[in-house]
């Protein structure tokens, strides 16, 4: 064997390894800053969401795009990732009477499926108006959600970006509303 010969073999070998590597890297890439499995836990999301269903969580998207009402995002609350959906947006007052949502005094059409909803208003959590870089979010099961009626007020900063779309369990599998 000569000399050149091992090192075109070499060269070959390294190229190869190199491409594997490449490749983990943009995956790991993609994962961390792009999208990412997030679990459901729990029935505060019930009927949209399911307790252990498994999402893609679209942090790129909520990053270029934002979020509109009735996204549904993942909030980092410290202890927890928990996922809900964006009710408030900064700016606005918020009101739920009769099982109807108000914001800014007029009624606003919730067109998904959702667990009733108790009376209440944002001056019950210290607050009148949603203020800049923050949000009001609920579950979709009102009667048993750990949201914005309790824990208060959602910054900006602990979105961790939104979800639509389950991929497991498989019949279950797609774009959700």
């Amino acid at each position: 064997m000569t000399l050149s010969f091992l090192v075109f073999k070499m060269n070959k070998v390294v190229k190869e390894i190199l491409s594997y590597v490449l490749i983990i890297i943009v995956v790991l890439l993609i994962k961390k800053y792009i999208f990412s499995p997030i679990k459901v836990n729990g029935d505060s999301m019930y009927p949209t969401l399911r307790d252990k269903d498994i999402m893609i969580l679209n942090e790129i998207g909520y990053y270029l795009n934002g979020v509109e009402r009735f996204d549904i995002v993942v909030v980092d609350t410290g202890n927890d990732k928990i996922i809900k959906r964006i009710i408030g947006m900064p700016g606005e007052t918020v009101r739920f009477y009769e099982n109807k949502l108000y914001i800014n005094d007029e009624i606003v059409e919730e067109n998904f499926n959702h667990a009733m909803t108790h009376n209440f208003e944002l001056s019950q959590i210290d607050v009148e108006i949603i203020p800049e870089g923050y949000y009001f979010v609920v579950g979709d099961n009102r009667i048993d959600s750990l949201d914005s009626r309790t824990i208060g007020l959602i910054s900006e900063k602990q979105i961790m970006g939104k979800t639509n779309f389950t991929v497991f369990p498989f019949t279950r599998f797609g774009s959700i509303e």
